[in-house]
């Protein structure tokens, strides 16, 4: 049985993570590098190692270093987290070879999933539907040209390893095919050193869709429903919900029959996902799978009541699922919202730097994952996400309105932050009506970004208590020099710290 678990990643999904971890009495080690030394990660596990450098790739992408960590500090197992190792079927290969369990798939699982060209061959072959596109990487320009005149413009040229947005581009002229080819192959070598691309056909008005699953090792595979995931930017989600407003009881269980026999057709096991395209007819089609667990875990969590990193470790463990698929339902309705340490108002730039002060919200039905504190200094290094708000209500409206109630409670000073973007998404009629594509922020730029003047004292709140305890600081110094100089400047002080109140 597992009893000490080495979480090889950083922030809230380490955090998260070692939380699972004790409540089920296991041992947590954390890893760090020169940027991380007094992270919350670090703080809160029984046990640290600096891992080496602030660069990812000296550190948290150091497969040797973090295997000879765990080796030194006993750790039965390994959680990769999300990003960084996570999906690397090498580092899963490695520790299968040393001896320690991998909270994952098999390397050879995620090889099959991981390439997307490999991932669409073995779909067709399980007969779920796939874009229509081509199953081999494109090596003839004039055999693309040809391609693409049978899909029908536009298209969508992909990275073959690709994720995140990178190694994309939309081709909707056939005079820009070739350029497309050289740009989404160069972007894709130089962000995962490949640079395979293939021809996939661009579905208009699309639905970013993606189903939840969990396999065991002994061929039981079940889905814990869906996610919608289409408010995005850059190809990069922003929020999420679920149930999703588009699907039908019908195209729900549908998607979730093919999300299980797409898990099955690789033997997976652990906590994966496999996401879909979904047009405004419910034409659905598979996009790829994620073989790990997903940032927007929770709020699958939160609707069926299943801890998804306690099931993991028990699949790590060697045991049997004990949930059935006739035994789920989907319980109210759950939204996350992403908060970055970034500035929408400047293209969305990262705003690391000294987090002065931070109000986390509360109350019936709020959750918050994060891992930053008063004093903490966001680094350059990572990706800005500070922390994951999630709100749960019996129906969308009410989980709508409670998301507004919590994004207003949440305060954070000292660097820039998406909290008030995700407050004025919540607002928007498509939002709210659930009427939205991953065309959602282009099209309600104006509406999103002409953000309201603040004319509160509410608002100030934050910035006003920060200012208090610096005027505090300034008394306590002053209390010891006015016992010297005199009553009158001590009264001047009390009068000044009055004001503020």
């Amino acid at each position: 049985m597992i009893k000490k678990i080495l979480v090889a990643n950083r922030g809230e999904i380490a955090v998260r993570v070692m939380r699972s971890c004790r409540e089920m009495d296991i041992l947590t080690v954390a890893i760090y590098s020169d940027a991380d030394g007094s992270a919350m990660h670090v703080r809160y596990a029984d046990e640290a190692y600096h891992i080496g450098p602030s660069p990812s790739a000296e550190s948290y992408l150091n497969i040797d270093r973090i295997i000879e960590v765990a080796k030194r500090c006993k750790a039965d197992a390994i959680h990769p987290g999300y990003g960084f190792l996570s999906e690397n079927a090498t580092f899963s290969d490695r520790c299968k070879q040393e001896g320690i369990i991998f909270i994952g798939p098999s390397g050879d699982s995620i090889r099959s999933m991981g390439d997307k060209i490999t991932a669409r061959r073995n779909m067709i072959a399980a007969g779920v539907p796939v874009v229509p596109g081509t199953t081999d990487p494109i090596q003839d320009k004039n055999k693309a040209i040809e391609v693409i005149r049978d899909i029908g413009l536009p298209v969508m040229i992909k990275a073959s390893a690709g994720g995140g947005g990178k190694g994309m581009r939309l081709v909707k002229e056939e005079s820009h095919i070739l350029s497309a080819i050289r740009s989404a192959r160069s972007e894709a070598r130089s962000a995962f050193g490949d640079d395979s691309v293939y021809i996939e056909k661009y579905i208009g008005s699309p639905h970013h869709i993606e189903f939840q699953i969990l396999a065991d090792n002994f061929g039981n595979t079940i889905h814990l429903f869906e996610r919608e995931c289409s408010v995005q930017r850059r190809h990069q989600k922003v929020v999420e919900e679920t149930p999703s407003p588009l699907l039908t009881p019908e195209v729900r269980e549908e998607m979730g029959t093919f999300a299980v026999a797409a898990a099955k057709a690789v033997n997976y096991s652990g906590a994966g996902t496999i996401e879909f395209i979904v047009d405004e007819n419910l034409h659905y089609y598979f996009l790829e799978m994620n073989t790990r667990l997903q940032v927007e875990h929770p709020i699958t969590e939160r609707v069926v009541g299943i801890d998804l990193v306690k099931q993991q470790i028990r699949i790590a463990n060697n045991q049997e699922l004990a949930i059935q698929q006739e035994e789920l339902t989907q319980n109210g309705h759950a939204i996350e919202c992403r908060i970055y340490a970034e500035d929408p108002d400047r293209n969305f730039m990262p705003s690391p730097g000294v987090i002065k002060h931070i109000s986390e919200p509360h109350g019936l039905g709020v959750r918050c994952d994060g891992y930053v504190y008063e004093g903490y200094e966001i680094p350059l290094y990572y990706d800005p996400l500070i922390s994951k708000l999630i709100c749960w209500g019996k129906t969308r409206e009410e989980a709508i309105n409670r998301m507004k109630r919590a994004l207003y409670e949440y305060k954070i000073t000292g660097v820039k932050t998406s909290i008030r973007l995700l407050a004025r998404i919540m607002d928007t009629p498509d939002f709210r009506e659930g009427k939205y594509n991953t065309h959602f922020i282009e099209k309600n730029h104006d509406f999103l970004f002409t953000l309201p003047k603040i004319n509160s004292r509410v608002e100030d709140v934050a910035i006003m208590t920060v200012f208090y305890d610096y005027m505090v600081k300034i008394d306590s110094f002053q209390t010891k020099v006015m016992t010297k100089n005199g009553r009158s400047n001590w009264k001047e002080c009390g009068r000044k710290k009055n004001l503020l109140m």
